[in-house]
């Protein structure tokens, strides 16, 4: 279990019953990390298909870039896309930040809704489609 909340990581990335789950280029154990996953859910480590839940674990901006576009674009409506970074704690080797990550998704159209710890290591901001409401709001 990730972070402070208690929360259950399943629940924190938003993985509900019959989600189809993406998970790329994950860290050793995330597997477990996420487990219990609710029921029907299938998970693939590639991304083919469709998702409800989408998410990229990467260490460099241009990775990010190079993917980011594609992935989103295999998100159902209402789909969330989770970008996993390593956190500067983790004294990990890489070029990403909050705002690096951000940034990208902002430049693809994309808005942030969602920041968690995915792990000691990750963390984890989250993508959806942006959206005009019956007002005019953006969101």
């Amino acid at each position: 279990m990730a972070g402070y909340s208690g929360t259950p990581l399943a629940r924190k990335l938003g993985i509900k019953e019959g989600h189809r789950v993406g998970i790329i280029g994950a860290p050793e154990g995330f597997e477990q990390d996420i487990a219990p996953l609710p029921d029907q859910v299938v998970v693939r480590t590639q991304a083919r298909g469709d998702f409800d839940v989408l998410v990229l674990f990467t260490h460099r901006l241009a990775d990010l870039e190079r993917r980011f576009e594609r992935l989103a674009g295999r998100l159902v409506a209402n789909g969330g896309l989770w970008i996993g970074w390593p956190k500067k704690a983790a004294k990990l080797d890489t070029d990403l930040s909050f705002d690096a990550v951000q940034s990208v998704g902002l430049h693809a159209g994309m808005v942030d809704n969602k920041i968690c710890a995915i792990s000691d290591v990750y963390s984890g901001l989250r993508f959806v489609v942006r959206v005009e409401d019956r007002d005019g709001w953006r969101r």
